[in-house]
């Protein structure tokens, strides 16, 4: 169901600054450890479909590695161009040492 938490990763796979790129429910996730938070948004840039995953995580914004879009992970909008349109985000979820990833967010306005 598209309301139910899926495993994302494990807690411990994760360190601070870290990307990881996962598979839920058919999409590309990735998933940031930002100061021991974590947050889920679409692995898919806006721009040209690069893995955002292979970005540079700066804070909570995530550089494209391809155009240099850079793109806020707790809210999915787009920080800095090329990129136009915001990625999805997803509700996150931590179950003992478990990353699971829920529905989607609505997005930036």
């Amino acid at each position: 169901m598209e309301n139910e938490f899926v495993p994302g990763a494990k807690v411990g796979e994760m360190a601070p600054g870290d990307l990881k790129l996962v598979e839920a429910r058919g999409q590309m996730v990735a998933l940031a450890n930002v100061d021991g938070q974590h947050y889920a948004f679409g692995d898919t840039c806006t721009h040209m479909e690069c893995s955002l995953s292979d970005g540079n995580l700066e804070g909570d914004v995530v550089e494209c590695p391809c155009h240099g879009s850079q793109f806020n992970v707790r809210t999915g909008a787009v920080e800095d161009g090329p990129a136009q349109q915001p990625v999805p985000v997803y509700a996150v979820r931590i179950q003992g040492q478990d990353i699971l990833i829920g529905p989607k967010k609505a997005g930036p306005a």
